[in-house]
């Protein structure tokens, strides 16, 4: 009966919604999907057209055709967990050095490394274009670059798109006062069905690139953990710290 069927015609990544989460289940295949089955025996078929991604958590396993099936029909991607700690075990302490990344705005925990603006456009075309859209505001995803607001002489067609994406409203470039938190989120996130994937020279560059789309690098820049400390981010302007303020504390 399958061989009468025409052959699965999986959508584009940008268009997919769902990222499944496999815990303590072995997924396999059947009649052209996926399907997972539980320690009790209970197998839930998860069709393939609409997945944008998997992640293996611990006790997961997949067999050979789902690998396949990931791999060759759908370019999918998968993502395993390491095994993880229960409450209250102490993490050692290579492993609190690998988990304490968080880049701060004054650089700390910026890793060495270094990006080129070229670099990350040839980067941003393979992994991210498909959901920010070309030229970083065609989205569906976020908008990367350009001033926030409604409506914009350089950008006479976001009206249009902020009908059907809401939060086209704001912009990465616009809104967020410091590009440290730009390589923090690329590095930590992105791409979302992926995340951690990227090593730092491919972050320093995905980031160099986003700066540039938004006119704070020139198209020969390079990053490093240095230079990307004297970018200045249009919304710093815009907010308060409550830090300075001595609030909070």
């Amino acid at each position: 009966m399958s061989e009468l069927l025409p052959p699965l015609k999986p959508l584009p990544i940008k268009e997919r919604l769902s990222v499944v989460f496999i815990e303590r289940g072995e997924i396999d295949v059947l009649d052209g999907a996926f399907v997972v089955v539980d320690v009790t025996g209970i197998r839930t078929q998860i069709p393939v057209g609409g997945l944008a991604g998997l992640m293996l958590e611990p006790g997961a396993r997949i067999s050979h055709a789902a690998v396949a099936l990931a791999g060759a029909l759908l370019a999918l991607p998968l993502a395993a967990a390491e095994p993880g700690w229960g409450l209250g075990e102490e993490l050692p302490a290579s492993r609190q050095v690998t988990l304490n990344q968080t880049v701060y705005p004054d650089g700390r925990n910026l890793p060495p490394g270094r990006g080129s603006v070229a670099e990350g456009r040839a980067l941003y075309a393979q992994r991210c274009a498909g959901c920010h859209g070309e030229s970083g505001s065609e989205g569906p995803a976020s908008r990367l670059a350009g001033s926030d607001g409604f409506f914009s002489l350089a950008d006479p067609l976001r009206p249009l798109r902020i009908r059907q994406f809401p939060r086209h409203v704001q912009s990465v470039g616009a809104m967020w006062p410091y590009a440290t938190s730009i390589f923090d989120y690329i590095r930590r996130a992105m791409p979302p069905q992926a995340p951690k994937s990227l090593d730092d020279a491919q972050t320093y560059a995905l980031t160099a690139y986003v700066l540039h789309l938004n006119g704070l690098l020139a198209a020969h820049d390079t990053l490093d953990r240095t230079s990307l400390l004297h970018v200045r981010m249009p919304g710093l302007r815009r907010g308060v710290s409550a830090w300075r303020q001595g609030c909070g504390r």
